[in-house]
């Protein structure tokens, strides 16, 4: 850890961590100015991260903050936790109804202030139980942590900061809110320009940046789908780094004026997951019905539809292929690294018969007697998801040829995200890289019925995952889970990950394909770059270009 917008980070030894791991101070760095030239204060830390817990997006990352401080995952959950009833006989149309509006004011007053305040120059954080976890979380460097000026958020139209209110600002739109096409920070860089009709970003250096002006003057951020392209803009120098596509990663070897970083730690993983309950509006199940023409949007709740697909990929061809050796086969959604993972537990094989056997099963035969149409998505220039939808597409079509068809379709990045949360792909090829380095942020996030990804996994899968199962004890894997969480003793944890991990993998929840091998193409100009596993993308206020 390293201390940036506050002075010291916070330990038992220097003081700042109190009440046995359920106080942390922050003392907050003076006269940082925001890029609007307003000076930042401990009203601003506390706004942003209130702000941020009051608005937790469906899908977003605030249940990180919501755990880690109160002990519930949502604050849908914190309402009916508190009022005692659910969040859908609370509201109606967006607002409370009468009954209930003095009890969410009181819980502002009572729940959500207090646990962050300003005492002098210090932001205190009180958590309701000790979480180790907690410093990693808001360490990271992206959008939960991330601190605005409270005057100007206000003025914008972000939340007043009134206890009477916030509830307005709750899961809006994203395309709704005024940080849409605003930025208002204190880091190195501002935001001048994002042009999205051209997917161009512009930042210049802040020169009333605290820890001083960067060396680079401007960054351009440029989306530049095809291969061909990126190569030819780094060999003549007109980009200082691209993309790699793995699979042509030799056409640039060799080349003097470009520097190729190799073997990367990664704590990712990449995953084809699955819908268990597809939005009905969707465009990528066709009918959506049994008629040959479609997918019913539960198809995937049937455990031998995922079992079947888990037998349709060749998982060392990937890696061996299309990956160029720059992955290694992973057991369930967890990284090599962390704690829980496990060696030992099975991979799953690649077997066209045994595809077919489980597709027999799936629905009593159905997609082989009645027939199955849908589309596999994946995200412009991402070679290796492509890959993977046309050997899905190949193989499924091969073993029930004239009854399966597979259609797929490249869509930009926020289209493909949109789909994604919408809960309208079918079958999605995504990945996810650790927001902190502990295992609860995988299993968490692809095995609760609060993660992430459980919005697009769908109300089937929620309700499987809640549920308590004889295999599992009599409990859920969501109990499990929370269990796992909540422990603080290393050896049960693990066995608990295992434990979960082994059900995942009975289950077939998601298809883990790889763990990343990362490596970075630059021009032999770029200095300063170090790898961080758990920071995406570069810093830029630590690279600068010398011939």
């Amino acid at each position: 850890f390293e201390p940036r917008l506050a002075t010291q980070v916070p330990s038992v030894k220097n003081g700042l961590i109190r009440d046995g791991g359920k106080t942390y101070v922050f003392p907050i760095r003076k006269g940082v100015k925001f890029h609007n030239g307003a000076t930042l204060t401990p009203e601003d830390v506390e706004y942003s991260f209130e702000r941020g817990l009051l608005y937790d997006p469906t899908g977003g990352p605030m249940w990180m903050l919501w755990n880690a401080i109160f002990g519930v995952n949502s604050l849908n959950e914190m309402i009916q936790k508190y009022v005692g009833k659910p969040v859908s006989e609370v509201f109606k149309d967006g607002e409370p109804l009468p009954e209930y509006k003095d009890k969410l004011v009181q819980m502002y007053k009572e729940v959500i202030d207090p646990a962050i305040e300003v005492e002098g120059d210090n932001v205190i954080f009180k958590l309701a139980r000790p979480y180790g976890p907690f410093l990693t979380i808001i360490a990271h460097t992206v959008g939960w942590s991330a601190v605005l000026d409270k005057e100007t958020s206000i003025k914008m139209g972000l939340w007043d900061g009134k206890p009477d209110t916030w509830w307005k600002y709750r899961n809006i739109a994203k395309e709704k809110s005024p940080l849409y096409a605003t930025a208002i920070g204190t880091g190195p860089y501002r935001l001048v320009e994002w042009d999205r009709t051209n997917r161009k970003v512009v930042l210049e250096a802040f020169k009333d940046y605290w820890r001083g002006e960067p060396r680079l003057k401007k960054v351009i951020l440029l989306t530049v789908s095809e291969w061909g392209t990126r190569k030819l803009m780094l060999e003549k120098g007109d980009a200082d780094d691209i993309a790699v596509v793995l699979e042509y990663l030799d056409q640039i070897r060799g080349n003097k004026d470009i520097q190729i970083i190799d073997n990367i730690p990664s704590m990712s993983v990449t995953v084809v997951g699955f819908s268990w309950s597809v939005s009905p509006n969707s465009k990528y199940i066709g009918s959506g019905k049994w008629d040959g023409n479609g997918m019913p949007p539960d198809f995937f709740s049937d455990v031998n539809a995922r079992k079947a697909i888990s037998y349709i990929i060749n998982y060392d061809a990937v890696i061996r292929d299309v990956l160029k050796g720059y992955g290694t086969r992973i057991p369930a959604a967890l990284p090599n690294g962390l704690l829980g993972f496990d060696p030992t537990l099975p991979l799953y094989k690649f077997n066209l018969t045994e595809a077919r056997k489980a597709l027999e099963k799936a629905w009593n035969g159905k997609a082989l007697k009645i027939g199955l149409k849908f589309t596999l998505a994946y995200n412009t220039g991402n070679l290796m998801r492509q890959r993977i939808a046309e050997m899905i597409k190949t193989y499924l079509e091969m073993i029930a040829p004239g009854k399966i068809k597979v259609d797929i379709a490249a869509l930009n990045w926020p289209s493909y995200l949109d789909a994604m949360r919408k809960a309208e792909l079918p079958m999605p090829i995504f990945n996810w890289l650790a927001d902190f380095p502990d295992p609860d942020n995988f299993i968490f996030t692809f095995y609760h019925s609060a993660g992430t990804y459980a919005p697009r996994q769908g109300d089937n899968f929620k309700k499987f995952v809640s549920t308590p199962r004889k295999e599992l004890g009599g409990k859920s894997l969501d109990e499990l889970i929370e269990m796992a969480r909540n422990s603080s003793d290393p050896e049960e944890r693990a066995r608990l990950y295992v434990q979960i991990q082994k059900f995942a993998i009975d289950n077939y929840i998601s298809i883990p394909i790889y763990q990343p091998v990362g490596v970075r193409a630059q021009r032999a100009w770029v200095k300063g770059w170090y790898p961080n596993p758990m920071r995406p993308g570069n810093d830029y206020f630590e690279l600068y270009k010398q011939q």
